[in-house]
């Protein structure tokens, strides 16, 4: 098919956009600036670039009109991050394309009160982030059933991959806390650790949205949870982190109240936004019905982000 993929220079853009050419799509990557991905591949030399401002084009009311122009049979959206924005797509292309894939995110969930989380979970999201990407889901899911637009949506994890920071074991992206552990010192986490993480590898994720394009039957009017086979406490990410340098990890816990005025604020948002939420999801709806199977666990996914971290200098152990 020809497959459009709006922001395929991204993270997982990076990984996506060569996974489509190889399975024998003919690709085009539209993205606000000719930026280069995170890592080469012989595939990008086979893409067709589209450079656009979306905002810019969204707010003229032409962005569905320039993604028509390109042909496409597919589409794949990476960086939809608004209603407006999805509804602006959906009129444009309903009847002109074949597929529709959306990235979401697991943070439709908000709250968890079984785990691991399931797709079928009532939704509690809060935060403006997690509450816009639900909105978009529900939108989706009822133009794909009610209207028959041809949606899907695929909710990653924490992501993780070669050239940015991961998400660390206190919940935030501070890397000098993989310095910690790995020299052995003493490293505050909060609460007892026992909240949980569930991050998944760029190209896994790069991998579920190819098996959704190759399973349109399955995949349309579905959402489904991308992430590794199993999240990580902050307590057990930790003492793997430590465990990959020879030392042993030195924790010490304390309350949330105490444990905020340790960081910055904007460290203390983050970690909060990370623990209250403690996501642990399921992937055995896209095992079953997309035949997505993870390359990668969490800590494989996170040790080769931190060695990359090391051999660009980005911090020196």
């Amino acid at each position: 098919m020809r497959v459009l993929v709006i922001g395929g220079t991204g993270h997982i853009g990076t990984y996506l956009t060569p996974r489509l050419v190889e399975a024998g799509h003919s690709v085009i990557n539209l993205s606000r600036s000719q930026r280069s991905p995170y890592s080469s591949h012989p595939a990008w030399s086979k893409v067709e670039q589209l450079t656009a401002d979306r905002t810019a084009e969204e707010q003229a009311g032409s962005f569905g009109t320039l993604i028509l122009k390109a042909r496409p049979d597919a589409v794949i959206d990476l960086t939809c991050y608004t209603l407006e924005s999805a509804r602006q797509l959906v009129e444009a292309l309903q009847g002109k394309i074949s597929h529709f894939l959306h990235c979401g995110t697991i943070w439709v969930h908000g709250v968890s009160s079984e785990v691991p989380i399931t797709e079928d979970a009532k939704r509690e999201p809060f935060g403006d982030y997690g509450i816009r990407k639900e909105a978009i889901e529900r939108y989706l899911l009822t133009a794909a059933r009610r209207d028959r637009f041809p949606a899907t949506i695929l909710h990653p994890g924490h992501l993780v991959g070669r050239g940015w920071v991961p998400l660390n074991p206190v919940g935030n992206f501070n890397p000098a806390v993989f310095v910690d552990l790995a020299k052995g010192r003493e490293v505050a986490i909060p609460n007892l650790g026992r909240e949980c993480v569930h991050h998944v590898h760029a190209d896994d994720v790069a991998q579920a949205f190819v098996r959704a394009l190759g399973n349109w039957s399955a995949a349309v009017g579905e959402s489904f949870h991308v992430v590794s086979p199993r999240a990580l406490t902050l307590y057990g990410y930790a003492n793997a982190v430590a465990s990959w340098f020879g030392a042993e990890a030195k924790l010490r816990f304390a309350p949330w109240e105490e444990w905020k005025q340790s960081v910055t604020e904007k460290e203390a948002q983050v970690t909060w936004g990370h623990i209250a939420r403690s996501s642990n999801c399921s992937i055995y709806k896209a095992q079953r019905l997309l035949g997505y199977q993870p390359r990668y666990g969490s800590t494989e996914a996170i040790h080769e982000s931190v060695m990359a971290l090391i051999e660009n200098k980005v911090i020196e152990i």
